[in-house]
């Protein structure tokens, strides 16, 4: 694989020959290098787990849901905004979309589709819109209906 870390860089290129297989290494030069177990007297138990709540899971690990914090991750955030307008105009929801690069790094996208609802939600009594922007998988595209 290329150094980018792409899967699907190599796509299309030809196969490299095969590399010789390695000698296997000493087991014991092995076991010498791994690390001594921690102390058995280091408990682990249920008072150790952790339950991440609301939106504190992606404020800990972005990664996990973004892909990483760096350029390629906000690239991303990017792309989910626009989908989510093409999607509309694709549905035949919406007939136009208008996508703002500002030079000071701020992303608008405006489109003419249905918009958020904002009308309260009939099972948790909270605006739809509160719902979708803080609540971990909430939207209206779970199913074909929308």
């Amino acid at each position: 694989m290329d150094d980018n870390n792409d899967l699907f860089a190599n796509l299309g290129k030809q196969p490299q020959p095969a590399r010789a297989a390695a000698r296997p290494a000493d087991p014991l030069v092995q076991a010498a290098k791994r690390p001594a177990p921690r102390d058995a007297s280091e408990s682990y138990s249920a008072a150790d787990i952790e339950v991440l709540e609301g939106l504190e899971p992606v404020r800990r690990r972005p990664g996990m849901y973004i892909g990483g914090t760096d350029d390629q991750a906000m690239h991303h955030l990017f792309a989910e905004v626009i989908d989510n307008s093409m999607d509309e105009a694709v549905a035949g929801h919406a007939t136009f979309i208008d996508v703002e690069l500002s030079a000071d790094g701020y992303l608008s996208v405006t489109d003419n589709g249905r918009g958020i609802p904002v009308d309260p939600h009939p099972k948790f009594k909270k605006p739809a819109l509160e719902l979708i922007m803080t609540t971990l998988h909430s939207g209206g595209k779970f199913d074909s209906k929308v």
